[in-house]
């Protein structure tokens, strides 16, 4: 079992102590709330005045003493009821969440907050930018703490998806992004194996800041002035850095130079072995997910971040209105948005936009008309949507327009009616990941400082009798999945490329275990790959439920109950019928053995099955 060298606690030392508490915890019939949990870590401190047992250590003595002196034996359910915050893995993967480092930013919007600390649109004290300035924004070092943490804390920590933000990721160098992806890899590949390479990367890291100047994370850089834009202080902060790092990958390219762990230089060759090393790896990635403009996609992006292993694009639309767009400085308009959703949805990527009510130049009114464009005009339509209500940050532009009196937050009821309506217009094959960006109250000069907005409006729904039909009001969790209880439901949508299905199994009140999403491209749009030529193309598949390890299976719960399975072969038949020859597959890196054995075998970027001879499924569920 993993350790940490600096997480160290002795269970065997503190088991008269812990076995009785365990007991308690596991003996009840449903998860201790907040409060309950701390009454009970009162009643059983530790020794000597050393205060309360923590989550972790609760964890790490049920993985000791599963089975022992009274205990039940170790169970997948049984230690969700240790877990520390158990919504973080309740939809079926781990996400991990990255930052990239501080880097000049292509955009100028006025809404933007300038934190010279942090890559473009972040601040040095949202969680996990703290977490990234921590480990001075190395990617090893983030990915094998944030696992480390999962694993402390009783998450499973086999099926990961990758999450990559930090400014705009098209406008990084490449070979800085190919080193990015890479180490995350190999830190998936280290932790899984029980191999801690942390101190050696760390060391580097200090080896490197001491030859470049001040290190990124440098908090010194806290009292600086801006005297210009954002860029221009990055350039001023980092010039050296930037030269040093675009010096040394010449060098390193042309062999003059050898390379070092923290030196931000690989190759394709190098990451395409990294990605293949973790189709069997014991952490998986599951996803990769990276941010970036819509006006930075193009056929040759959208083919580079595949060759990444990429799946799913965040990409900020944040208005749909090319007024508003202009008077916020956004630096595209909405027809670049059309182009790149098109050419992201051709390559079968996810779709995951950004969009932001209370702009300056907008209005309730002018927001909900703008909401309703999203999904009512085929060329948007996206799977997933975070709705980030402007906030006002002291160091972006529109503290100008604030103070002159030309902009004003919403105030509470505006923004609630308004994201009430908005929540009443989102169908049920997007999910709103996200209602109010985690920004810390500190940082917001005026406006909604709510953080559990989501909530208040879920609320005010039910008073009024209606719910959100959203994929995440809808997931299954925890709830026990009884086959004889769902049902296939297809629901058909047209979009920019063709037609989509979103296949999906619920239960009589529309709760969701399990979908998948199905692109079947007009014969008119030509496909960006040879490869995918006359295929449709399987998007999506994702089953909901506690995140179960790979190859684990659990009573009444979706994840493993083959649902996948039957979702993928229902597919095929439909695809078949519509007169595909050949049914392709967006999968990621960590899902290939899986669809290899679901009959599809491997292209250069997609994996693909032959369509001739589908037979529809033999299943018990029937199907819509």
């Amino acid at each position: 079992m993993l350790t940490d060298s600096k997480y160290e606690f002795d269970v065997e030392a503190h088991r008269a102590r812990l076995i009785p508490l365990l007991k308690v915890i596991l003996d009840t019939p449903r998860r201790l709330n907040p409060r309950e949990h701390q009454q009970l870590m009162r009643r059983h401190p530790k020794p000597a005045g050393e205060g309360f047992y923590s989550l972790a250590n609760l964890v790490d003595a049920w993985r000791a003493f599963a089975g022992q002196d009274g205990l039940p034996g170790y169970d997948e359910a049984l230690l969700y009821k240790l877990r520390r915050k158990p919504v973080r893995t309740l939809s079926g993967v781990t996400p991990l969440t990255l930052l990239t480092k501080p880097f000049p930013c292509p955009g100028a919007c006025i809404f933007c907050p300038n934190d010279v600390r942090m890559p473009k649109s972040y601040l040095a004290d949202e969680p996990g930018a703290q977490r990234a300035e921590k480990n001075a924004f190395d990617p090893y070092l983030q990915t094998w703490m944030r696992l480390q943490t999962y694993h402390n804390l009783g998450h499973s920590t086999d099926k990961i998806e990758i999450i990559i933000l930090g400014g705009t990721w098209s406008f990084y160098p490449e070979t800085y992004q190919l080193w990015f992806v890479r180490r995350i890899f190999d830190a998936l590949r280290d932790f899984g194996l029980g191999i801690d390479r942390r101190d050696e990367v760390a060391a580097a890291l200090r080896e490197k800041s001491m030859f470049a100047g001040e290190p990124v994370s440098n908090v010194t850089i806290l009292g600086r002035v801006m005297p210009a834009s954002y860029n221009q202080t990055v350039q001023q902060i980092y010039a050296d850095e930037m030269r040093r790092s675009r010096g040394l990958a010449d060098q390193i390219a042309l062999g003059e130079r050898e390379r070092g762990i923290a030196d931000e230089y690989a190759t394709w060759d190098e990451l395409e072995a990294a990605q293949r090393d973790n189709e069997r790896a014991n952490c998986r990635a599951v996803g990769l997910v990276i941010e970036t403009r819509p006006d930075h996609i193009s056929e040759a992006e959208v083919i580079r971040l595949r060759r990444l292993g990429c799946t799913k694009v965040q990409i900020g639309f944040q208005s749909l209105n090319d007024t508003v767009l202009a008077l916020n400085k956004r630096g595209h308009d909405v027809a670049a948005t059309r182009r790149a959703v098109k050419l992201l949805r051709r390559a079968g990527f996810k779709i995951h936009a950004h969009w932001m009510p209370n702009l300056y130049g907008s209005s309730p009114g002018a927001d909900l008309e703008d909401y309703e464009r999203i999904f009512a005009d085929p060329d948007f339509r996206p799977d997933e949507l975070k709705i980030y209500p402007c906030s006002l940050i002291e160091s972006a532009e529109l503290m100008q327009q604030y103070e002159a009196g030309d902009w004003r937050p919403y105030s509470h009821e505006e923004l609630l009616e308004l994201l009430v309506a908005c929540f009443k217009l989102t169908p049920e094959y997007c999910r709103l990941t996200r209602v109010i960006r985690d920004i810390p109250g500190t940082d917001i000069v005026d406006g909604n400082k709510v953080t559990n907005f989501r909530q208040l409006v879920e609320r005010e729904m039910a008073r009024q009798g209606a719910k959100s039909a959203d994929i995440r009001a809808r997931e299954i969790r925890v709830k026990a999945v009884n086959e004889q209880d769902l049902r296939l439901d297809i629901q058909r949508y047209r979009t920019s490329s063709g037609e989509e299905l979103f296949l999906q199994f619920i239960n009589e009140e529309r709760d969701i275990a399990g979908f998948l999403r199905l692109s079947l491209p007009s014969p008119k749009t030509e496909p960006l790959m040879p490869e995918l030529r006359n295929c449709a193309m399987i998007r999506e598949v994702h089953v909901y439920g506690l995140a179960l390890g790979i190859g684990a299976a659990m009573a009444g719960r979706a994840q493993h109950a083959g649902l996948g399975k039957r979702l993928i072969e229902r597919a095929a038949d439909l695809a078949s019928a519509c007169g595909f020859k050949v049914l392709a597959v967006i999968s990621s890196v960590g899902t290939r053995e899986y669809y290899r054995r679901r009959g599809f075998s491997d292209g250069r970027l997609y994996q693909l099955r032959d369509l001739k001879g589908a037979a529809a499924q033999d299943s018990p569920l029937p199907l819509e």
